[in-house]
């Protein structure tokens, strides 16, 4: 018996049964790369869960987005329920990256809004990783950032036994020592409270599950895991580990060692500045560094310690930085989900990073140890690789060069589904066509996803077409994964019927219910509409019986052509199956549950529905005022957890009123 447990109502069918043999006998044979072809709605993720289940090692899938690994987590999570499926992404919904530009002489300090939940769940993957082998974990592009160091992290985790010798002040100094805080009034998670020789502590990976340890003179007499709000004991233990509160965490000797090891750099690079006649940027090191170095003296921590993890590690310059890799050892499996897009995002993220700390650096924002806090190479993200399968239903030359030609296909769906035919119609008259199409389309109980070229066309569109009656939904690049689960499971329990975007719209989007796809500008050759982008996009249509495509354009481009053919040699592949099984076609039905909205406890967006992110730019100024009155109205009431979340929707709102 593996260590993992699929539970499934179905078993695979069509071509899945041969898939999966060849992938998993290609993993036990040593293959190290190879790529699964699966066109859209073939049942991948279903494929990718049945050979998780014949092997026995981690697992990390990443995806190139998170509205994307949010759809994979509640996937896995629902094959897997009795084994660890972690989500591990990016927890700023606001992110604003410390920057400077020389031109304007503009200094942009780093800007940020953590999503709490979000930011739990990055230090229980963790957690799993550390105390497990049957984890899956599912992970955005942001994986190969520094994650702190595994060495220190599990190193530093306490260890409580009924029985132990330990007094209440050994006790509180470990959890110090943690970077747990203490707090007697307010309990929240990362924080500590002491009553008399009860200790309660709300580690910071866990949700409404906290730890009390209960003492007898200098020996543990209790322990026990309680829920923090209601008090109720949930479970005895014999003993518990308790990890710490964050990732960059170290020993206090690595802490007096990087002390010395900074103190030392910066007067190096205090020298350098003045030899070459930069006062300037020589005092600002010098105030900015011995800032941060007070910090870390006294409170173990600073704003951006992450710039200074190398001195913290003892890594020499240029090595590659602790990430969330090194926590699933050297026997793992990675999935490359959408690897056509996925790939090419993992190999400009060092360039991206460099270019823009090398000028903080440059100008004595930092010291140059900053540009070793960093995403991985390319190269050194493929020497931590295992073993490796790509998954796309348009894989790019890369991978499939990479895998020595070793490509499954897996064309077939189960269900007898097959590609959407695609019309071709004129643009010139897109708008008012789409409207017809639109409400044939919603009147069978179908969904529509729009896809443009640019943000204001949609946006655009939206405002129109909701004038007219039609509820649709514009989703745009500023929300944050949380938001954009939130608008799809809307989308599928009949809030709205239409989402319209720009490149929102492609890969992995898994909604059974669209029967009409619809791409405007078809014609405009480039990234939005090449080959790969329209076959992906069309593929959203692929889960429902009824549904079709239109591309809008003036003209036949030759990537249309291409998409247009591998669409039909897909569609017949598929039809020459369906005659000879006797099978009719029948659309994907799906849960409508969404556990990642489930467990993020989404409460308040129905609080502030009537202010939805779907914000036009001219409703932004009406917006603020009513969000400014309930403000007032909750600071009355003294409901300050509201007020709070008003309060940082307004400033969103500003920010984008800005933008615009």
């Amino acid at each position: 018996m593996g260590i993992f447990k699929l539970k499934s109502d179905y078993e695979p069918a069509g071509d899945q049964p041969k898939v999966i043999k060849e992938l998993v006998n290609n993993l036990k044979s040593g293959v190290k790369y190879q790529v699964l072809l699966g066109v859209t709605g073939s049942g991948k993720t279903f494929t990718i869960a049945n050979v998780i289940a014949q092997i026995d090692k981690p697992v990390l899938v990443i995806s190139h987005n998170k509205t994307l690994a949010a759809q994979l987590y509640n996937e896995f999570s629902a094959f897997f329920p009795e084994n660890a499926v972690e989500y591990f992404i990016s927890y700023y919904d606001y992110y604003q990256p410390e920057a400077y530009v020389p031109r304007t002489d503009t200094y942009i300090a780093k800007d940020s809004s953590i999503n709490d939940e979000i930011d739990r769940l990055k230090q229980k993957t963790v957690m799993s990783l550390l105390t497990r082998r049957d984890v899956i974990v599912v992970a955005s592009v942001s994986c190969i950032y520094g994650a702190g160091e595994k060495e220190d992290y599990s190193k530093l985790a306490f260890y409580v036994n009924v029985g132990d010798k330990l007094s209440r002040k050994d006790i509180l100094s470990n959890f110090v020592e943690l970077l747990y805080v203490r707090n007697d009034i307010n309990f929240e998670r990362g924080t500590f409270r002491v009553r008399g020789d009860v200790i309660d502590i709300y580690p910071s990976y866990m949700r409404n599950l906290a730890i009390r340890i209960e003492l007898f003179d200098d020996e543990v007499d209790r322990i026990v895991m309680f829920d923090p709000l209601t008090n109720r004991v949930v479970e005895e233990r014999e003993s518990v580990a308790v990890f710490p509160a964050n990732f960059f965490i170290t020993t206090k000797e690595k802490k007096e060692r990087a002390i010395k090891s900074i103190k030392e750099e910066l007067k190096e690079r205090i020298e350098y500045f003045k030899s070459r006649g930069k006062l300037l940027e020589a005092q600002r090191i010098e105030e900015r560094t011995n800032f941060d170095i007070e910090m870390i003296e006294q409170t173990g921590t600073c704003a951006g310690i992450e710039n200074y993890s190398r001195h913290f590690s003892k890594r020499e310059p240029g090595q590659p930085p602790g990430t969330l890799i090194d926590y699933f050892g050297n026997d793992f499996l990675v999935i490359i989900d959408e690897s056509h897009v996925t790939l090419p995002q993992l190999k400009g993220m060092y360039r991206g990073d460099y270019s823009r700390k090398k000028t903080l650096v440059d100008y004595g924002f930092r010291l140059p140890s900053a540009l070793d806090n960093r995403p991985l190479k390319f190269e050194e993200l493929m020497e931590r690789w295992d073993q490796v399968i790509f998954v796309s239903a348009t894989p790019d030359e890369f991978e499939v060069n990479l895998s020595n030609g070793v490509v499954v296909e897996q064309i077939i769906r189960p269900t007898g589904l097959m590609e959407p035919p695609v019309e071709v119609k004129p643009m010139d008259n897109a708008v008012d066509d789409l409207y017809s199409e639109i409400k044939a389309a919603t009147q069978k109980g179908g969904k529509v996803l729009i896809t443009t070229l640019t943000k204001r066309m949609a946006e655009d569109l939206s405002e129109y077409y909701n004038e007219l009656g039609l509820k649709t939904k514009y989703m745009h690049s500023e929300l944050n994964a949380i938001e954009r689960a939130k608008i799809i499971s809307d989308l599928r329990n009949d809030r709205f019927d239409c989402i319209i975007g720009v490149n929102l719209l492609r890969e992995g989007l898994d909604i059974p219910e669209v029967n009409l796809v619809a791409i405007l500008d078809a014609d405009k050759e480039g990234f939005l509409r090449s080959t790969t982008s329209l076959i992906q996009t069309a593929g959203r249509a692929a889960r429902n019986a009824e549904s079709k495509v239109i591309f809008y354009a003036n003209k036949m481009t030759d990537s249309m052509k291409k998409a247009i053919d591998e669409i039909k040699r897909r569609r017949k592949i598929q039809a020459e199956y369906n005659k000879k099984h006797g099978i009719e076609p029948k659309t994907i039905v799906k849960s409508k549950d969404n556990k990642m909205l489930q467990m993020c406890n989404l409460d308040y967006m129905d609080t502030l529905e009537e202010f939805d992110v779907g914000v036009k730019p001219k409703d932004i100024p009406k917006r603020i005022k009513q969000l400014q009155k309930l403000l007032k109205d909750a600071v009355k009431k003294m409901d300050f957890e509201s007020a709070i979340k008003y309060r940082d929707e307004i400033e969103k709102l500003k920010k984008l009123d800005l933008e615009v």
